[in-house]
């Protein structure tokens, strides 16, 4: 089996855990009676992913092109030209950001987190980076805190 059907069938299994998960979520009793109940995304989340695996399943082996490549296949020869210094380093950027969310507030931690994305994906432009990071940023924050009612801490915590 190919390696995209591995990862599909690895993904399937997962989505099936959270949907199972999601489903016997016990909710409380005054939720039992809205439109929207907590658990409704997660379902929905986790059947989308059990159909769009289920597919990648079932699809047909791609056909290699005229020089014999198969769009999309991964050459263990070719491991070292791959990009895997760069995933690693988002990976650890993903895990910082989590981590500094409390201690930096909302808004500070998205900002370092896609001006240090974006550096690290290869731009190198920080007049267009940092407007961008902090306009994305605000009004993700505002859209989040006024739109939705949760409050999500913007600033350090030393400062509110």
């Amino acid at each position: 089996m190919a390696l995209d059907k591995w990862i599909a069938a690895f993904f399937m299994v997962g989505c099936l855990v959270y949907s199972y998960a999601a489903f016997t979520y016990r909710l409380l009793p005054f939720e039992r009676n809205l439109p929207f109940l907590p658990n409704t995304l997660p379902i929905a989340l986790g059947v989308i992913g059990v159909i769009l695996s289920f597919l990648i399943l079932i699809s047909p082996k791609p056909k290699p092109d005229a020089d014999g490549v198969v769009l999309g296949s991964i050459d263990f020869a070719k491991f070292k030209e791959y990009k895997l210094g760069q995933a690693l380093a988002l990976i650890a950027a993903m895990t910082l950001y989590a981590l500094a969310l409390r201690p930096v507030g909302f808004v500070g931690a998205t900002v370092l987190f896609l001006v240090g994305t974006g550096w690290i994906l290869g731009e190198r432009k920080l007049h267009i980076m940092i407007p961008a990071a902090l306009l994305g940023a605000g009004l993700v924050w505002y859209l989040v805190q006024v739109a939705l009612g949760i409050y999500l801490r913007p600033l350090p915590a030393f400062l509110t």
